[in-house]
């Protein structure tokens, strides 16, 4: 028996698990792998998961000035034409770092927070929330969360249907030894049919991912060999490109799926079970583990008696993010076709993008710096990390629970929420601000009373 079984122990699901466990839920994590498999997948948090994490204390406060700017360059459709950027004092607008070693640190953090990890239980089977594993292991459970990835067993299991465009490239990712380094290109490289992204090392294994925009296209999940990487390499950069000793090989494409519900019953979907999108732009991580940060403190105060209709609006919130990340990446690969009769458009689009605002809507998209959840208002927006008398705003969400920013006079009214809701009096320029547990804002006005029964139930 637990609380709250989360299936898949990537990335997603370990954040979760940690999420769920400093709340004092009793959460279970069962996975297949019997430990983390070292593999060179995403590898980029983006600015607003950079953000929620600062505001659990996942990484440290920044020691910038408030008014600071950070920028950093990055890429759209294989060229470098925009530029990130995030106040100092929210941190980096990116932070390099594999997803091996983002499993492996949100596992500890889980396990800290009290959670149980099953590795080594494939499950196998779902009845209503009890799922059995293929060790003969039978979990009973209030909530199950899929986070099993793209090929979701409790996606398939629940019944929930999907929306799927078929892929229009064939991608190769692969660690290998390439034996004339010099003549290879490194980062983005447009050839006449596709691109190569090349991170070179002389010294060891470099990293080669291929984009091939060539029919037929290969069936998912066709086996690869060294063979198939070296040939596609050499066709994008038109010339040979040989290469050896390979560490890892693996296909992708830009095949797309939303789940058309995140919620069914008291299943749930997050990160790639939920959603799945060609790796383009480095957002397919971001977005799961954002669905994680939405969820945990969800199921956390429904479990401690908030409303049911809470986490209605896990799915309300998220689904439209997705559906926004798919379309972006779609439109990077129709950027990304080879030929000259697409040369136009890139050029406009890098004409576009040359100028402030363009570039800035798109990096926002690309970091969810521009994800709010009402379309006006401060409710629903990303709340700044400005200081709260001795603290910041970041600093007071650390404990995971909501926070109500009251003057004096309003603070009187959150009397009956105090146990699920920290009261801190400031004077914001506005009576009150009531502070979602992930950085969003519930609600904004003169009298909270409303608003804290609405989201987190009736005063104790």
């Amino acid at each position: 028996m637990t609380q709250v079984l989360i299936v898949g122990g990537g990335p997603v699901g370990m954040l979760l698990a940690a999420e769920l466990g400093l709340q004092g839920i009793d959460t279970t994590v069962a996975e297949t792998l019997t430990e983390t498999h070292d593999e060179p997948r995403a590898g980029t948090l983006h600015a607003r998961t950079v953000q929620s994490m600062l505001r659990r204390g996942y990484i440290p406060q920044p020691a910038h000035g408030r008014d600071d700017i950070v920028e950093v360059p990055f890429h759209f459709a294989g060229r470098s034409i925009l530029t990130l950027e995030t106040p100092a004092i929210e941190g980096p607008p990116m932070i390099g770092q594999s997803q091996a070693d983002i499993e492996r640190f949100f596992e500890a953090r889980a396990r800290e927070n009290g959670a149980e990890i099953l590795r080594g239980h494939k499950v196998i089977s779902l009845e209503d929330t009890t799922v059995t594993t293929d060790q003969g292991k039978t979990i009973s459970a209030d909530y199950v969360v899929g986070t099993d990835g793209a090929r979701s067993t409790i996606r398939k299991l629940a019944g929930i249907d999907s929306t799927c465009t078929p892929a229009t490239f064939a991608g190769i990712l692969g660690l290998a030894t390439l034996q004339d380094p010099a003549r290879c290109p490194g980062g983005w490289t447009h050839g006449p049919t596709g691109w190569t992204l090349i991170n070179v090392n002389p010294m060891g294994p470099s990293r080669i991912l291929t984009h091939e925009f060539t029919d037929p296209l290969p069936e998912r999940g066709a086996e690869v060999t060294l063979d198939d990487l070296q040939q596609a390499t050499s066709r994008i950069v038109g010339h040979d490109v040989p290469m050896e000793q390979p560490t890892f090989l693996g296909r992708f494409s830009d095949f797309t799926r939303l789940a058309s519900t995140y919620r069914k019953g008291n299943v749930f979907l997050a990160g790639d079970a939920a959603h799945v999108h060609a790796p383009l732009g480095g957002q397919g991580l971001n977005l799961g583990l954002q669905d994680a940060f939405n969820l945990g403190w969800k199921l956390a105060m429904v479990i401690k008696g908030a409303p049911e209709r809470l986490l209605d609006t896990y799915h309300a919130e998220r689904h439209p993010v997705a559906a926004k990340v798919i379309a972006n990446t779609r439109a990077q690969a129709a950027l990304m076709r080879p030929g000259p009769e697409f040369d136009p458009l890139r050029e406009l689009v890098a004409e576009l993008l040359s100028f402030d605002e363009p570039n800035s809507h798109l990096s926002d998209q690309i970091t969810a710096q521009n994800v709010r959840y009402t379309p006006s208002g401060l409710a629903g927006s990303f709340l700044p990390n400005f200081p709260i008398g001795s603290a910041t705003v970041s600093e007071l969400l650390h404990p995971g629970r909501p926070v109500l920013l009251c003057t004096a006079e309003t603070c009187d009214a959150a009397t009956g929420w105090k146990d699920r809701v920290d009261v801190v009096t400031h004077d914001l320029g506005r009576p009150a601000v009531l502070l979602r547990p992930d950085g969003y804002v519930a609600w904004a006005g003169q009298d909270p009373e409303t608003a804290l029964e609405q989201w987190f139930g009736p005063a104790a």
